[in-house]
């Protein structure tokens, strides 16, 4: 045991191994590789920005608070057969322009166009 180092031997097997390792060359990106690395961030981005811009451009808020807030003056009236909304409309408020009180009352009932239907009760300005 007198010519033997046991610390010495691991130390030369490790730089036997660290020189036998290849060198590999750098990274290459293919066409695929390069639109993944820069259209997932993009598109990622746009969706950001979009919402964002959503966000910013919705519509504001009625009021602060409740006593902010004012009502309409509403009347229920029900709506006879060959009645339309502009008809309607001329009769509850001959003042106003009966573009107006069409575009209040289908703000009102939430319609989807200028559309009703004998019978139904919708609700019209009062004033």
């Amino acid at each position: 045991m007198l010519g033997f180092n046991w610390e010495e031997r691991p130390a030369a097997k490790a730089v036997k191994t660290a020189k036998a390792r290849p060198v590999q060359p750098p990274l290459r990106l293919t066409r695929r590789g390069r639109i993944v690395l820069v259209g997932v961030p993009l598109i990622l981005l746009s969706v950001l920005l979009i919402s964002l811009a959503g966000f910013l451009n919705s519509p504001a808020k009625a009021a602060d608070s409740a006593s902010e807030l004012s009502l309409t003056p509403t009347v229920s009236v029900t709506v006879q057969p060959g009645q339309s909304l502009w008809e309607i409309a001329g009769t509850v408020s001959p003042e106003r322009d009966t573009r107006d009180v069409v575009a209040d009352i289908v703000q009102l009932n939430n319609l989807d166009g200028g559309r009703v239907m004998p019978g139904q009760q919708i609700f019209v300005p009062s004033n």
